[in-house]
């Protein structure tokens, strides 16, 4: 174990930030160490309930992997790294109750001024996190082949609805043909089906991911259909079936997540598309006036 005071003083102490210096190191873990790093950012409420030999089974390492993780991420020991997500589902599990009263006791005097101040502060941070982390090249490799797709299916449920809900919007006015999975009659695994090669989809889900966008997704994957990924991490279910995906890590104010920077990328997809195939039926206009 590392006994730096310095090292020890950057020792992640909160479940985002531990997600993120995970996802930066795993390049270099050793593969076991990365196994159960990938199995923790996964099923994180099995590390915040399970025993070192219950967590070791169902990852498939020996216990003492899991200690040499924590060693290796600079914890004094195992307990310690699992109490960070101990807190993470503590935050995770309040009722909307019980964080309004969170609110209401962190306000002060003015309380609508500080809880406005409060979620516009999260969207900014979740805004600036992904215009500093998100690759352009990713941007215009998935641009290129939704712009290419014949249908464009949508999938994303529970509270990353909303992203595909816009995008069906946006893609109505701009004249994209496109299918959003989500029908009142539960005929999506159906839906799902009329996919083929020459169709693409956009998939979102964050932590705890919704098992139907990920089922979902991973068939369209299995047939051959891109799919292009909005979620939380590297090592997310839905990034690890995705043709190309972008991690979006939202703010929380008092445990209300923001949808702010997945919205923004959301904005951008359509607009992106649009243009992409407006170019292209004007270089194939050029080309025919010349022939």
């Amino acid at each position: 174990m590392d006994n730096d005071p310095q090292r020890q003083a950057r020792v992640p102490r909160d479940f985002e930030s531990l997600r993120s210096t995970i996802i930066e190191r795993k390049a270099n873990m050793p593969k076991r160490l990365a196994q159960v790093a990938a199995f923790a950012l996964g099923n994180p409420d099995e590390i915040a309930f399970g025993t070192t030999a219950s967590i070791a089974a169902a990852s498939d390492v020996q216990p003492s992997t899991l200690v040499r993780l924590a060693h290796h991420l600079g914890y004094g020991g195992f307990s310690d790294l699992q109490s960070i997500f101990r807190e993470r589902l503590r935050d995770r599990t309040l009722s909307y109750e019980e964080r309004l009263v969170t609110l209401e006791q962190a306000s002060g005097d003015d309380e609508d001024a500080n809880l406005l101040s409060g979620f516009i502060a999260a969207a900014s941070q979740s805004v600036n996190r992904l215009a500093a982390t998100v690759q352009s090249d990713t941007f215009t490799k998935a641009v290129d082949i939704l712009a290419a797709a014949e249908t464009i299916y949508l999938i994303a449920k529970r509270r990353s609805y909303p992203l595909t809900a816009h995008m069906t919007y946006a893609f109505s006015k701009l004249n994209i043909r496109h299918q959003i999975v989500a029908s009142p009659n539960g005929v999506d695994p159906e839906m799902v089906q009329f996919a083929t090669p020459k169709d693409a989809a956009i998939a979102a889900s964050f932590s705890p991911y919704a098992a139907d966008s990920l089922s979902q997704s991973q068939e369209l994957a299995d047939r051959g259909v891109p799919v292009i990924a909005i979620t939380d991490s590297a090592f997310s279910p839905l990034a690890a079936c995705a043709t190309h995906w972008f991690e979006v890590a939202e703010a929380d104010f008092a445990g209300f997540r923001s949808l702010s920077a997945s919205m923004a990328l959301t904005m951008a997809l359509p607009v992106a598309i649009a243009e992409r195939r407006r170019k292209r039926q004007h270089s194939k206009a050029g080309k025919a006036k010349m022939e």
